[in-house]
């Protein structure tokens, strides 16, 4: 998500702005990433959509030929996590690979579940993007969440979060509960609280509650299924959702907010005591070739983590942040987040759903 990370240090916007220019190319020197891979290889990931666009876009192209058998254990990324830490002490892990976004994988890693990254068995990963490269995870795609509309029902796109608060759209606001956190960031940012506060939160979200009764989904699906009846007109999400569901024929568009938008990336790690490291590495290698990469920034319609990804320069222009939205990405304070996520995840079970 930034440039190299350890725990407890945070990016600054300037380093999230450097230059994202790829390193020289790695020697390709002999490795298990090259080799062909095989056996059993468990990938631990999001159902749904998500699951779906991976294995069309990046997994079935790469190994459907291959002696390599693709294993999916897929769920929600707080069962994922929960099954992971359970096994932390295990001689070895249910799981191989693991997707998981910048925040999980910051606190997967410093609850000693995923391993170092060996960069040099990866040769693609001379690719990545600079501000994007982390220790423990392979990033794939990266993009923000900001406010989605229907066009036909509010013509002028909004301009903040605190739209979700306006009276005129009650019974109309929609808000996915998997994605809890991401709602305490943009009740904080348009209330006066910043990511590494988000105190302002808890009340700016009870009135939101009281003022337009939001309706709450299970997944994103379902709240694609609420704008296209017309259930709900506006909602916070990411970009690369309503370009998706734009494609698909739904009423939506997105707008940037004026406090900016919440940063968020996605990628592929390897948990420690992995039964098949080397079908992990060769896994992690293919994702990052250019064919795959493109595939699956077409399919997800988020922007890729690499410099030489298989897109078109309308692809590209239709699915990249402007120089100015960049610049006003929210990066998530990591060990705020890990420290605080189970308490924000307790108070929104008991008080923002009860």
């Amino acid at each position: 998500m930034s440039e190299q990370k350890k725990s407890g240090s945070q990016p600054t916007r300037r380093q999230f702005m450097a230059s994202t220019a790829a390193l020289g190319a790695a020697t390709l020197m002999p490795s298990i990433a090259t080799a062909a891979p095989s056996g059993d290889l468990v990938v631990s990931n999001w159902g749904g959509d998500w699951n779906n666009n991976v294995v069309k876009g990046f997994e079935a192209p790469a190994f459907s030929s291959s002696r390599l058998k693709i294993i999916h254990d897929l769920a929600p990324a707080a069962e994922r996590k929960t099954k992971l830490l359970a096994e932390r002490r295990l001689p070895r892990s249910s799981v191989d690979v693991t997707w998981l976004t910048d925040a999980d994988a910051f606190e997967m890693n410093g609850q000693g579940v995923l391993e170092e990254i060996d960069t040099s068995l990866i040769p693609n990963n001379s690719h990545v993007l600079d501000k994007l490269r982390t220790p423990y995870m392979v990033p794939a795609i990266y993009g923000g969440l900001v406010i989605l509309y229907n066009p036909e029902k509010i013509p002028q796109p909004p301009k903040s979060f605190a739209e979700l608060w306006n009276p005129a759209y009650a019974g109309r606001v929609g808000v996915i509960d998997a994605l809890h956190f991401n709602y305490i960031y943009a009740a904080a940012l348009s209330h006066g609280g910043s990511m590494g506060d988000v105190s302002k939160a808890f009340p700016a979200l009870l009135e939101m509650k009281k003022a337009v009764q939001p309706r709450l989904y299970p997944s994103h699906q379902a709240l694609a299924a609420g704008f296209q009846s017309g259930e709900i007109w506006i909602s916070a999400n990411y970009s690369a959702r309503a370009i998706q569901w734009g494609k698909d024929g739904l009423p939506i568009k997105w707008s940037y907010p004026d406090e900016g938008a919440v940063f968020i990336a996605f990628g592929a790690a390897i948990t420690k005591r992995a039964r098949n490291r080397e079908a992990a590495y060769a896994y992690l290698n293919a994702m990052l070739e250019p064919a795959h990469m493109g595939a699956i920034a077409e399919s997800t319609s988020y922007t890729v983590s690499t410099d030489n990804a298989a897109l078109s320069p309308e692809s590209r222009k239709l699915l990249e942040f402007t120089p100015e939205q960049i610049n006003k990405l929210h990066v998530v304070d990591y060990a705020y987040a890990a420290k605080s996520d189970p308490q924000w995840l307790d108070w929104w079970n008991k008080e923002f759903k009860g």
